[in-house]
């Protein structure tokens, strides 16, 4: 008999076995629970905004069936009956409304027309400057007049255009007459247009600013080297490297393009301007607030949302196949 035999052998034991690994997607991905789980303080931070959207911005969706049903005050809070396309006939029909349709397209052009080019060019001049100091001067300056109130906004536009103001005392020195430009529609959209400019221009400023900083500096070097001048490092390179914020930017200023500042206008605008000023939003309030039309002024702000939602889908989409940047 073996040795081994008569002192016995130890006992065989199984190596210590790994806790199975936790369960995933066939592509070996974590699932959404799986995600939540560990990561739920991150997520818990969406908690605020989420609700803060299916309250005031999808739960009020719902009311827009009053736009095919008659609504009165103190009713239903979903109108009383259903009259169908009664109130979408109404303003199809109705001059006055495309009246104020035509001016929201051109107030919602020119907007789109200087307010979109201009941070875009005050951030490649910023950009070439080298002294630190003048450029931070130059962007305080700029992106300040964004903090203002709306209200301090029309107010100064007010002050510096009335009859006896600075820009009229201008005029009289130089021999021209005073001009009423609070009073007379023509110049509504330059006014309009010119303080959307001077608010907004800084605060673009400062998206397209961080653009540049993120463009490689080796790439302006191999330009150089190339024989490129400083305008054709800007726009084979610059351009180039922004073409992304740039296409985003667009898109969003594309989906509101229907929705012109509904506060500007309505502290800036009189009826002696309402033959160029007069946009559907202001339209609206007049016609739900001041005159109780709730299905009639729901129907129009129902057809202005499509109209938003179709240009928004149709500039993503052509951004997507021209560039290849979207937002979704």
């Amino acid at each position: 008999m073996s040795t081994s035999a008569m002192t016995g052998s130890p006992p065989r034991t199984e190596p210590a076995q790994d806790p199975p690994p936790p369960r995933s997607t066939p592509s070996g991905k974590r699932t959404w629970r799986q995600a939540v789980r560990r990561d739920w303080q991150l997520y818990s931070l969406a908690v605020l905004p989420i609700l803060f959207f299916l309250v005031f911005r999808y739960l009020p969706m719902i009311g827009n069936v009053i736009a095919f049903r008659r609504f009165e005050p103190g009713g239903s809070i979903l109108g009383e009956e259903w009259v169908g396309l009664r109130y979408v006939d109404m303003f199809l029909s109705d001059p006055a409304f495309w009246q104020v349709f035509r001016n929201t397209l051109w107030m919602g052009l020119l907007t789109l027309l200087f307010c979109f080019p201009v941070p875009i060019v005050l951030a490649l001049l910023l950009n070439e400057v080298r002294r630190t100091a003048l450029k931070r001067f130059v962007q305080s300056v700029s992106y300040l007049p964004h903090f203002l109130s709306i209200v301090i906004v029309a107010g100064i536009t007010m002050q510096m255009l009335a009859t006896d103001g600075p820009v009229n005392h201008a005029l009289t020195t130089f021999g021209h007459d005073p001009i009423r430009f609070i009073q007379e529609p023509e110049w509504f959209r330059t006014i309009y247009v010119g303080s959307e400019v001077w608010q907004t221009a800084g605060w673009g400023t400062i998206l397209y600013l961080a653009a540049l900083s993120t463009i490689d500096d080796d790439l302006y070097e191999a330009a150089r080297i190339d024989g490129a001048n400083r305008w054709q490092q800007t726009w084979h390179v610059t351009l180039p490297g922004i073409r992304p914020t740039m296409m985003t930017l667009l898109i969003l200023n594309i989906g509101t393009f229907m929705a012109v500042g509904f506060e500007k206008i309505m502290l800036l605008y009189n009826p002696l301007t309402y033959p160029t000023a007069d946009v559907i939003s202001t339209y609206l309030y007049r016609t739900g607030i001041e005159s109780n039309s709730f299905s009639y002024a729901a129907a129009i702000g129902l057809f202005e949302a499509v109209i938003g939602l179709v240009l928004i889908t149709s500039a993503n989409q052509m951004s997507r196949k021209t560039v290849g940047t979207s937002l979704w």
